[in-house]
């Protein structure tokens, strides 16, 4: 209990200067922010939810991201019956959990059931929720769409108008579309997502619709970005993020981030798992990397991205002021995040207006954030909210308020006058006494506790009402303390009342407009990712790629691994060329460590960065049609899958190949055949390789990497233009093999496995026995058994049989000679001799 003012003692002659005192309470405050970080994204784990409708063929989608609110569509899409295109949405988005009509076909039966008996799933196997059918019925669902509180909309708009800005959003023509959507809708109602606590009357909220479409995607599995390296998570050494996770690694996702906001992340990220076929697209975003390279456009660069530093999580801000949970920091942040835009649309109308993003970011940044920051910097008081840990408003905004704020500073002074009145009317005995404001409570007398007041009834002073005890002070009510209680009334409540209700109108205004918000955190992330690839490619000399619809395939000019380069000391760049019906599958053979994986794997890196809009390490780069890219790099094993290396490299990854590339994808594949049988492993590589070639100009890109020589060596391939053999070029000087890392026409003449295994440190003595069984196998010749090897086992064979013969004691009675004989001696010597 804090008092303001003097406390003097009582004298002879009275009460001197400052008798008494006054005191004042602050009300409990209310746990606020503090110093805590900016963005404060109270990172609960973002949630996804998914539902999904199927029927005759197509397929309806619609989930929901508490990570930014919003509820994501696509339109009724054609699917096959596999569900090739849920199944690639699922590994997008990853979905909590999956929603949909307990009355569905058996093809969706069938792809549910696998879903939810997937225990290796990562990070985790969605929860399988069905509802009845009825949830998805068509009227219903536009019921619940038209009759949704949707903050996006204004108030004062007609239910008329309404429906017509529901409709320029969602595509009430595709029926399965508009019944996911309906479905969502009572899901979420009905486990009311992210708003468990509230109150029934609190609505889940929802911040806007937006469409998703996974048209023009160029098809990559989990494997291809895990062996490429394009996501690498590894766990953070910091032991106080142990348990929330993993930090990215060595990675092409890790080396190209330079975003300065959350969202820019976000938005690359995205990219990185929507590589794109769209020309346009991709030509517009390598557009805005190509003028921020441009030396004088260096400055603008930089200035641009220290604003985008500003632009924090908008989504968020928005749901609290939905839910009436705003923070004080989260206006300071906002605040700061409008005038960062607008700086951004006032820095982009001095580009040029040809390129798309500046066009856009000029327009659609309206006047609307002028309106919000002008209204949030005129009534928000930021050093006094973060002072009392509440919303505050500035002087001038509210003329009752200011009043009742200016009679709270003076009533220390005038609850001093008012104590020292009091006492004059108080007991001799009595030294001090004060006047104290408590909010919710009133006005209170406050006099120390005396010696003589031991019991409760000592507590009783005529004309005073007592109250309570507390630190050794009692405290009363009399007739002044009652005379103020209903002349000033709660003062500091009712200023946070009236603050809070300004508050509200605030977010109102805010939320009325936060169509514009998030527009600009969609163009602002957008602008962030350009301005991370621009730098990236400043940095480590990538060059613009073309692309050409008509090749088939890619050309590539000296071309380097994005991230072998940055690890090696001097990178050969090399050269590839798969254009054209030509040399459609190429069989690159040569020693181990000799740089065939790392080709593999650059070839595949600058397609796929070419196919995000990024530039390329390389000189030149054309890219031509590429749906897909598919791999067999690396075995992905596993225990919980029950299913070995080979079955692997077979199930999940060469047969997704086979059964998937058309005559636009790029296939990679690494050492198939390795995890059996040489020979089995042989005829299946040869096997496969002729399956593709068999197709004639529909056949696939394939780069082969393989140690199996006999695979030229055999002729197991048949001859023709569509087949062109590869190998890297090495030098052998003396007993030593030099690596070029430079790819070349041919075929190497052997794997040289006796260097690399002498670099790996094994004994002379065993490499040499290797070589000398190699080249007897090679020769025809058969295998004998080292000699020497042979006397040592033959000298402990021996020393084991004596050994059990001197154990025999003749003279015992039940001894069978003949037993011993035919069980030790006769077998023994046959291992002997």
């Amino acid at each position: 209990m804090a008092t303001v003012g003097a406390t003097p003692a009582r004298t002879p002659q009275g009460p001197g200067p400052g008798g008494a005192s006054a005191g004042f309470l602050s009300p409990a405050l209310v746990p606020g922010p503090g110093e805590a970080d900016e963005e404060d994204d109270e990172e609960q784990l973002a949630e996804i939810h998914l539902c999904v409708l199927w029927n005759s063929g197509y397929l309806g989608i619609a989930y929901y991201d508490t990570s930014d609110s919003t509820i994501y569509f696509m339109p009724d899409a054609p699917d096959h019956e596999s569900l090739k295109l849920l199944q690639r949405v699922l590994d997008e988005i990853s979905p909590r959990s999956v929603v949909t009509s307990a009355k569905q076909d058996e093809n969706m039966t069938c792809f549910l059931g696998k879903l939810a008996s997937q225990e290796h799933r990562e990070p985790k196997r969605p929860e399988i929720i069905f509802l009845p059918s009825v949830d998805f019925g068509l009227e219903i669902s536009k019921q619940r769409l038209l009759s949704g509180n949707y903050s996006f909309i204004p108030d004062s708009m007609t239910t008329t108008e309404k429906i017509l800005f529901l409709s320029s959003i969602i595509p009430f023509d595709c029926l399965l579309t508009v019944r996911a959507l309906g479905g969502l809708l009572k899901f979420l109602g009905r486990r009311r997502i992210g708003v468990e606590l509230e109150d029934y009357n609190v609505s889940v909220p929802i911040l806007g619709f937006k469409k998703f479409v996974l048209t023009h995607l160029v098809s990559i599995d989990q494997d291809t970005y895990s062996v490429l390296q394009i996501f690498k998570s590894e766990s953070h050494p910091s032991v106080y993020k142990v348990a929330s996770g993993l930090k990215e690694g060595l990675s092409l996702f890790g080396i190209l981030n330079r975003c300065r906001c959350k969202w820019g992340e976000k938005l690359l990220r995205l990219w990185f798992t929507r590589p794109t076929q769209d020309l346009g697209e991709l030509n517009s975003r390598l557009d805005v990397i190509q003028f921020f390279l441009l030396p004088q456009n260096l400055d603008m660069a930089q200035m641009l991205h220290r604003l985008l530093g500003h632009i924090k999580n908008v989504p968020l801000i928005l749901k609290r002021m939905k839910l009436s949970h705003t923070k004080v920091s989260d206006w300071h942040v906002l605040y700061k995040t409008v005038y960062s835009a607008l700086g951004l649309r006032d820095a982009c109308r001095s580009l040029p207006q040809s390129i798309q993003l500046f066009r856009d970011i000029s327009q659609e940044f309206s006047d609307d954030l002028h309106h919000i920051a002008s209204l949030i910097g005129k009534v928000v008081d930021f050093e006094g909210s973060l002072a009392e840990n509440r919303f505050t408003v500035l002087p001038n905004i509210d003329p009752e308020i200011d009043e009742k704020k200016r009679r709270l500073m003076g009533l220390p002074g005038f609850l001093t006058e008012v104590a020292r009145k009091e006492l004059e009317n108080l007991d001799s005995r009595i030294p001090s006494c004060s006047v104290i404001y408590i909010p919710l409570i009133g006005f209170l007398l406050s006099i120390p506790r005396l010696p003589s007041m031991v019991e409760a009834s000592d507590f009783e002073i005529e004309g005073l009402d007592f109250m309570f005890l507390s630190e050794e002070k009692l405290h009363y009510r009399s007739a002044r303390t009652k005379e103020l209680d209903a002349l000033l009334g709660d003062l500091h409540c009712d200023i946070r009342d009236q603050e809070t209700l300004l508050m509200y109108q605030l977010q109102c205004q805010v939320l009325a407009r936060a169509a514009v918000l998030t527009r600009v955190l969609d163009l602002a992330s957008r602008l962030d990712v350009l301005l991370s690839l621009a730098s990236a490619a400043r940095d480590y000399g990538y060059s613009r790629p073309c692309y050409s619809p008509r090749l088939l395939g890619v050309r590539i000019q000296n071309g380097r691994h994005p991230l072998m380069e940055l690890c090696a000391r001097t990178f050969v760049p090399n050269s590839t060329e798969c254009g054209g019906d030509k040399g459609r599958v190429k069989v690159i053979t040569g020693p181990n460590s000799s740089g065939k994986s790392i080709y593999l794997k650059q070839v595949g890196l600058i397609t796929f960065m070419a196919l995000v809009g990024s530039f390329v390490p390389a000189e030149e780069a054309e890219i031509g049609a590429v749906d897909a890219i598919f791999t067999r790099i690396h075995s992905c094993e596993s225990i919980s899958l029950g299913l070995s290396t080979f079955m692997i490299d077979l199930n999940q990854q060469v047969a997704k190949a086979v059964n998937n590339a058309t005559e636009r994808s790029l296939v990679l594949i690494d050492e198939f055949g390795k995890g059996t049988n040489t020979v089995d492993g042989l005829a299946l590589l040869a096997a496969v390789l002729r399956h593709w070639l068999a197709l004639g100009p529909t056949c696939p890109h394939i780069f082969v990497a393989t140690n199996f020589l006999s695979l030229v060596q055999l002729q197991l391939l048949p001859q023709g233009p569509l087949v062109q053999y590869l190998t890297m070029t090495t030098c052998e000087d003396g007993n030593d093999l030099v690596f070029f890392y430079q790819v070349c026409e041919g075929v190497a003449t052997a794997s040289h496995a006796s260097h690399t295994a002498a670099q790996a440190g094994l004994p002379d003595k065993l490499i040499a026995r290797g070589k000398e069984v190699s080249d007897l196998i090679c020769s025809g010749k058969s295998i004998k058994p080292v000699k020497e090897l042979l006397k040592e086992k033959q000298m402990e064979n021996c020393h084991i049989l004596v050994d059990k013969f001197l154990k025999l004691d003749l003279e015992d009675p039940n001894l069978d000679l003949d037993i011993f004989m035919s069980r030790e001696v006769l077998p023994a010597a046959t291992a002997i001799l």
